[in-house]
C-alpha cells in the first residue's frame, strides 16, 4: 500500500508539474513598448468581465464628484492619453493591445488622497487627490501611470502569480475551467476589493516601474510634461506621519525617482507621436 500511495503522489505530481509548463508556454505574453514577456494565465474576457463586476459594485457605493472644474480635468487628460494611445498602437499594428479596454473616467467625492485603474481600463479619481494633481500635467502622471498598469496587464498577471502560488491544492486547469467563482475570488484577492472603495493591494516593484516608465512614455505620446514627474512622486513621498493612501498602494522611493529621471529621455523620444 506504502509503495502503491507512493507511485501515485509521484504520478500526481508529475501530472501537476507538467500542467505547470504547458500553461507557462502557452499563456505567454509580451507587454507594450516595454517588450518585457509575462505569464498571462487567464482570458482577457475573463479579467473584463470580472473588472465590470468590481466596477459596478465599487461605483454603488460611492457618490460621484459634482465639482465641475476636477471632472472636466480628469475627463479631458484621460481621452488625450487614451486617444494617444490608441494613435500609437493603431500605427503600430497592435490593436489587440487594448482589447478588453473600456476606458472611464469618474471622480467620487471622497477627501483620501487615491486614485486606481481597474483591468477593464475603469479609472476612478478621489477629490482628494485633486489638491495634488491640481494641473492637467500633473493629473497626466497619475492617469499615465494608472493606464499603464491596464495595458500591460499586471492585473491578469497578478492573478496569474496567485493561482500558480495555489497550484498545490488544486490542479490549475479546474482552478480555471470549473470554478468560476474561485476565480472570482482570486479576482477579489489580488485587487482586494472588499467593502471599502476602491482598496487595491500594491503591484509589484516590478510592475511599479513598468507602469512608471510607460506611464511617462503615453504622457509624452499626449504632449504632456514629463518633467513634472519626478517632484510629483518626490512631494508625495514627503506626505509625513499620515501617508496619503495613493502612496500607501504606490510605493516609492528615492531609488524609484531615480529610475523615473533615468526613464525620461526615453520617454521624450515619443513627443513626436503626437
Amino acid at each position: 500500500m506504502g509503495k502503491t500511495t507512493e507511485h501515485k503522489n509521484r504520478t500526481i505530481g508529475k501530472i501537476l508539474l507538467l500542467s505547470i509548463i504547458s500553461l507557462i508556454i502557452i499563456s505567454c505574453g509580451k507587454v507594450m513598448i516595454t517588450g518585457r514577456n509575462q505569464f498571462l494565465l487567464y482570458d482577457q474576457g475573463q479579467i473584463t468581465s470580472l473588472s465590470n463586476q468590481a466596477y459596478t459594485e465599487i461605483m454603488s457605493k460611492s457618490t460621484l464628484s459634482s465639482n465641475a472644474s476636477y471632472n472636466r480635468m480628469v475627463k479631458q487628460v484621460g481621452e488625450n492619453l487614451t486617444n494617444a494611445v490608441s494613435r500609437y498602437v493603431n500605427e503600430n499594428g497592435i490593436k489587440n493591445a487594448l482589447d478588453g479596454l473600456n476606458w472611464k473616467f469618474e471622480v467620487v467625492k471622497d477627501p483620501s488622497v487615491n486614485a486606481f485603474c481597474l483591468p477593464n481600463g475603469n479609472i476612478v479619481f478621489y477629490e482628494g487627490i485633486m489638491s495634488i494633481t491640481n494641473t492637467p500635467d500633473l493629473v497626466a502622471v497619475v492617469m499615465g501611470h494608472e493606464i499603464a498598469h491596464a495595458l500591460a496587464k499586471h492585473g491578469n498577471e497578478r492573478m496569474s502569480q496567485e493561482t500558480v502560488a495555489g497550484v498545490a491544492d488544486q490542479v490549475i486547469g479546474t482552478l480555471i475551467s470549473d470554478k468560476p467563482q474561485q476565480t472570482q475570488a482570486l479576482f477579489g484577492l489580488a485587487f482586494g476589493l472588499g467593502s471599502q472603495l476602491g482598496v487595491l493591494l500594491p503591484y509589484s516593484r516590478k510592475h511599479e516601474y513598468e507602469a512608471d516608465r510607460l506611464g511617462l512614455i503615453i504622457m509624452a505620446m499626449a504632449g504632456y510634461d514629463i518633467n513634472v514627474a519626478p517632484g510629483f512622486w518626490q512631494n508625495m513621498s514627503q506626505g509625513g506621519e499620515k501617508m496619503p493612501e495613493f502612496f500607501s498602494t504606490h510605493p516609492s522611493d528615492a531609488n524609484r525617482i531615480k529610475k523615473i529621471n533615468e526613464v525620461l529621455p526615453e520617454a521624450a523620444k515619443y513627443q513626436s507621436a503626437k
